[in-house]
């Protein structure tokens, strides 16, 4: 340490950059664990650990594998460039349609469930967007497992919203705003390709 010191001394004609790295490493040694430590107490009494972890160097218990990007919620609304062009709307007598005009039931928060899997809700009707087996679209106050779309970027930066209980159904709208069947659906079709906009 009394190195150190003289060396700080020395260093009075030294750039603002040369101060700031000795102050540093100065930083690392002193964090440095006691010889006598276990080597996981090392591992984790590390600056770079406590810096990263907070002052404890308690491990966080999140799985980077499993909980991607759990529970994040964007309120957009659900646009598709089909026929006229509409936003897809939950209705409160829960109906699923397209309309052309920005209105308060096409505000839909989007939520992560799993990796790469999310929830549908309309904010004013408070239903969550649900898919039969036979690819029908319903609103319902009840999440369940209908409720959950595998949503997937396209090659033209649209999305598409593939339900996650039945594989290969598709939240589609009509050239006149109408729910389609998702088992009548596939991605190489336009009314499956959505632009979630502010």
């Amino acid at each position: 340490m009394s190195a150190a010191l003289r060396f700080l001394g020395r260093m009075s004609c030294w750039t603002p950059t040369a101060a700031l790295l000795l102050g540093v490493l100065l930083g690392a040694a002193a964090g440095a664990p006691a010889p006598d430590a276990a080597p996981l107490d090392r591992r984790w009494e590390t600056l770079f650990s406590r810096s990263v972890l907070g002052v404890s160097g308690e491990k966080p218990e999140l799985s980077w594998e499993t909980d991607y990007l759990l529970g994040i919620q964007r309120v957009r609304r659900l646009y598709c460039n089909v026929g006229i062009g509409f936003h897809l709307q939950v209705l409160p007598d829960g109906g699923i349609s397209g309309a052309h005009s920005e209105d308060p039931y096409s505000l839909i928060q989007i939520s992560t469930v799993e990796r790469g899997v999310v929830s549908l809700f309309g904010l004013r009707s408070e239903r969550f967007v649900a898919m039969n087996s036979r690819g029908r679209l319903y609103g319902t106050t009840v999440f369940h497992d209908e409720c959950k779309f595998r949503e997937s970027l396209l090659a033209n930066n649209y999305n598409a919203y593939e339900s996650a209980a039945h594989r290969g159904c598709f939240i589609a709208l009509s050239k006149h705003g109408r729910v389609k069947r998702g088992n009548r659906a596939t991605t190489a079709m336009t009314v499956t390709h959505f632009l979630p906009r502010i």
